[in-house]
């Protein structure tokens, strides 16, 4: 199991913008998703995800705002903003092409 300090430098960033790409989440929400889709391979707890969103909402890349959760709780719901889709465009073509250069160098070393 991945921790978020195993990741590659910005990849807990992609992941966030790839999941609010679909809807926007609260933060535990974002956490269980990325844990889900990644068959619970990586795990993001609180102490990385905060500052990611933190950062990812300085950056202009996401907002948040105020809502009632599911099980009727206040939360901070995150959204894409347009220019996070762009980044979010830019990165994953950039991620698509380093993983399929670490991926040749691991299939053939």
């Amino acid at each position: 199991m991945s921790k978020p300090t195993d990741l590659v430098q910005g990849t807990l960033d992609l992941l966030i913008l790839k999941i609010l790409a679909l809807e926007p989440r609260h933060g535990w929400a974002i956490a269980q998703r990325i844990s889900q889709m990644s068959g619970d391979v990586l795990r993001v707890g609180q102490s990385a995800l905060y500052p990611a969103l933190h950062k990812l909402e300085q950056q202009g890349w996401i907002r948040a705002e105020w809502k009632t959760s599911e099980n009727n709780r206040r939360a901070k719901y995150y959204s894409l903003t347009p220019a996070g889709r762009k980044f979010l465009a830019r990165e994953a073509a950039q991620w698509k092409r380093l993983a399929a250069a670490v991926s040749l160098i691991v299939k053939h070393a």
